[in-house]
């Protein structure tokens, strides 16, 4: 080989070597974090646990949010919460917990959820609303029976919409007083929403937002807050938090069977197989589990205090609740019940969900 040919081949060699290292510096993207639960607090931001050690590993540097709902996209790009102090959401991006920008909801937005095609996000937020966390200070006695009044007689409740990705808002929708729970059916064709102050269950267009017609509860219970769809396709699970009621509807909305709970009933999931409803009585202090078909209670584990979210780990062996008086998160056993430890350092925890999403109270299905 020449010299001529020798500087050629060295040259060659040269520029696609710097070549590959443009397209793969331009191509690379930040990870996906995986293995992890993401926990909304309302004096705390946002804090991430690595379900492997059961350890906290990250923490969001944003403190002025007061989140409470939240939810993971899909892909596991971005994490989404519904924030009280700002009226709006906010997206964040998973591999560095960075806040990318806020989305407009709303006054005093809580629940936060996506639909079954992946992509659009539905927000509850109530214009009326001027209570604060149960159990604080400022909503104590006579001014908390006020501020509930103002709730049940005030402007209804709004659900806005935004299309994943470029976060565009889409439709709002009237709700009642004091919506809490969003589901959607399995078919994704219907939204459903708990109205608390109404009891009953507004049913909705999920593409257009026009609401189509109420489920009347008051014969059951009080205060309707959880609402999951079976991963079954056979009906729907309901907590009614005034009362102490679970209830199961069957697709067409019909209440088929209606047991008591612990006190204050709020977050209700069903397992992966749609065998066992797991709901989380708050003041209570315990995780519940019952037979989905026949609403037997099969067994109690005590909790903390104020529990009101919890999730599944994605392999389902764990259950993950969000205490939000303890200021921890307990594991629990999903299969032998059998309490495993608490997570300590949070700030009014109130809502937690997984990457890989897993079932839960504002998870799947």
């Amino acid at each position: 080989m020449g010299s001529r040919q020798i500087r050629f081949w060295l040259l060659t060699v040269i520029l696609v070597g710097a070549a590959e290292l443009l397209l793969g510096a331009g191509s690379s993207s930040p990870k996906v974090p995986t293995n992890v639960a993401y926990v909304s607090e309302e004096e705390g931001g946002i804090s991430v646990i690595d379900l492997s050690t059961l350890k906290v590993i990250r923490k969001s540097e944003t403190n002025d949010l007061e989140p409470r709902g939240l939810a993971v996209t899909f892909d596991g790009k971005y994490l989404i919460t519904s924030n009280k102090n700002t009226r709006d959401g906010g997206v964040f991006s998973t591999p560095d917990l960075r806040l990318l920008r806020r989305i407009p909801i709303g006054e005093s937005p809580e629940f936060v959820k996506i639909n079954r095609a992946g992509d659009r996000l539905f927000a509850t937020f109530e214009p009326s609303s001027k209570g604060g966390p149960p159990g604080a200070p400022a909503a104590a006695g006579a001014a908390k029976a006020a501020a509930e009044e103002d709730d049940e007689n005030g402007p209804p409740a709004q659900i806005s919409t935004f299309h994943i990705g470029d976060w565009k808002p889409g439709p709002v929708s009237t709700a009642g007083q004091e919506t809490e729970g969003i589901e959607f059916s399995r078919d994704g064709k219907l939204m459903l929403v708990a109205n608390e102050s109404q009891e009953n269950i507004g049913v909705f267009d999920e593409v257009t937002g026009k609401h189509l017609r109420d489920i009347d509860l008051k014969t059951y219970g009080i205060r309707p807050r959880g609402l999951k769809v079976s991963p079954l396709g056979n009906g729907y699970a309901v907590t009614m938090e005034g009362s102490g009621t679970l209830l199961r509807m069957d697709p067409d909305f019909k209440v088929i069977k209606s047991v008591p709970t612990g006190a204050k009933p709020y977050g209700v999931a069903f397992d992966r197989a749609g065998k066992r409803i797991f709901v989380s009585a708050a003041q209570a202090g315990k995780l519940q589990v019952f037979s989905a078909d026949s609403l037997q209670l099969l067994a109690e584990v005590p909790t903390g205090k104020r529990c009101w979210h919890f999730t599944f780990t994605p392999d389902d062996s764990k259950i993950l609740l969000a205490c939000g008086r303890s200021n921890n998160v307990v594991v629990i056993d999903a299969n032998s019940y059998k309490p495993l430890g608490t997570i300590e350092g949070f700030k009014l925890p109130w809502g937690i969900v997984t990457y890989p999403r897993s079932y839960g109270s504002l998870g799947l299905p």
